[in-house]
């Protein structure tokens, strides 16, 4: 099983959807850009958000059995993948690759 590295890419904030139509929270993402994971074993990170980890799993699982090229060539890279937490207010891209 090969390891799998996920790196904080961007972190993004919808100002007027949140004033719009989210009910004011105190607490929200604890990610910080450059901020890393190694993943072995499908252990998710301590760190890493629940939310982000549900989305980021399956491509983590593919990656870390040997798949990748998903889309057919959508990534530069065949065994990585850039995907976002499904937080549509303020979501973060994570890029999640191989290594070796």
């Amino acid at each position: 099983m090969k390891r799998i590295k996920i790196t904080v890419m961007r972190i993004t904030q919808y100002e007027d959807l949140m004033a719009e139509y989210e009910n004011p929270i105190e607490h929200t993402c604890d990610m910080r850009l450059g901020q890393s994971f190694v993943v072995e074993n499908y252990a998710k990170p301590a760190e890493m958000c629940p939310s982000a980890w549900e989305t980021l799993l399956p491509f983590v699982k593919e990656l870390a059995e040997g798949g990748g090229n998903f889309y057919d060539g959508w990534m530069k890279n065949p065994q990585s993948a850039m995907l976002s937490c499904n937080d549509g207010f303020r979501p973060v891209s994570f890029y999640v690759e191989v290594i070796e």
